[in-house]
């Protein structure tokens, strides 16, 4: 009966609550934006998708907020498809997720997930038709979770945490989350006290195990085959101490760069190589001004034209978790904004 209300409450006034948000949001930020208009004739393009794929075979569908995330749902989705004659569905939440994985090689269709309204979170469902689903990390969405249950589609929420002082637990979100989380068929953790946390809501204890994170199974698998891409020229990092400093925020540069122009003067083999969170046109040039006068920068698409720079801007995506193979000391951005970007720790060695 309370799942049901809250239910209920979450449709008439949390969902179009976000409505409003999103296209409010739309005219101030391009990635609300971009993820409007991606999901113009979302269902059409999807039964046109479906519609192309062997339907005698399986289909598991993965879903990930966004880039982050679904890189801890590769390592699982490349072995399915080594161990078994599947179809795989990969949607995300964010353009940012979708537009870089839309060529990925181990996925049959690429899609966003429809908001979370229930006709939409139906539809997508009787479309689909999975065999199984799996959510990664947090990003779960009530309607369609109990459509998935309605439909009696075994759903997964893989490397799940939850801290000692979630949000999650207080009484108003744990009522509410009690009936996501009993509707899940498994809630795999990436540690003990995650799955202790999990088991204090009103599930049955066989629904929760732990069973670590897979972020680490795929850092070990792009640690293999990192070098092998070749994306820096061995004469470029030959004899150099290599600092990599990933997905950067402005605050982190504010205080990292100072630092990073008097390490350059003190000693003449380090190389730093700087990947900016949102590698944007204005970020660069602020990069470049920063270093101006002090230290050249030449931009990683401009590497065929290297002279001596002992600072490289990189100018895309998806490129990052290779290039902190190189590195002799990694900062991981976001510590000095809000939170770190997904890592638990700010500054580490790497090699």
């Amino acid at each position: 009966m309370i799942e049901n209300i809250w239910l209920h409450l979450y449709n008439l006034i949390v969902i179009p609550l976000f409505y409003v948000f999103l296209n409010v949001g739309q005219l101030f930020n391009k990635k609300i934006k971009a993820g409007i208009i991606g999901r113009k004739r979302l269902f059409e393009k999807l039964i046109l998708s479906i519609s192309d794929i062997d339907s005698s075979k399986k289909l598991i569908w993965f879903h990930s907020s966004s880039l982050g995330e679904f890189e801890q749902a590769k390592p699982i989705i490349e072995k399915l498809k080594e161990l078994s004659n599947i179809n795989i569905l990969v949607t995300f939440f964010s353009p940012s997720g979708f537009e870089n994985s839309k060529k990925y090689p181990y996925a049959d269709i690429v899609t966003y997930i429809p908001l979370d309204t229930p006709f939409n979170a139906k539809r997508f469902v009787e479309i689909c038709k999975p065999t199984l689903a799996v959510f990664m990390r947090y990003d779960i969405w009530p309607n369609h979770v109990y459509q998935l249950h309605q439909k009696g589609i075994p759903t997964i929420l893989v490397d799940a945490t939850m801290r000692d002082n979630s949000p999650r637990k207080n009484v108003f979100a744990k009522s509410f989350h009690n009936g996501i989380y009993k509707k899940l068929s498994k809630i795999l953790t990436v540690s003990e006290s995650d799955a202790l946390n999990f088991k204090t809501f009103n599930i049955t204890p066989f629904q929760v195990d732990a069973v670590g994170d897979t972020r680490f199974d795929r850092v070990y698998q792009r640690s293999l085959i990192a070098k092998q891409k070749n994306l820096i020229r061995d004469d470029i990092l030959a004899g150099r101490k290599i600092l990599v400093a990933g997905s950067t925020w402005f605050e982190d540069e504010d205080v990292l760069i100072p630092a990073l122009i008097k390490a350059l003067k003190y000693h003449n083999d380090f190389l730093v190589i700087i990947a900016p969170h949102e590698p944007t046109i204005h970020h660069l040039e602020k990069l470049e001004n920063d270093f101006n006068g002090k230290e050249k920068a030449i931009r990683f698409s401009y590497l065929n034209s290297y002279n001596n720079e002992r600072v490289i801007l990189v100018d895309s995506i998806g490129i990052l978790l290779t290039l902190y193979c190189y590195a002799d000391l990694t900062f991981v951005g976001g510590s000095f904004k809000s939170n770190i970007h997904n890592s638990r720790s700010g500054c580490l060695w790497s090699r």
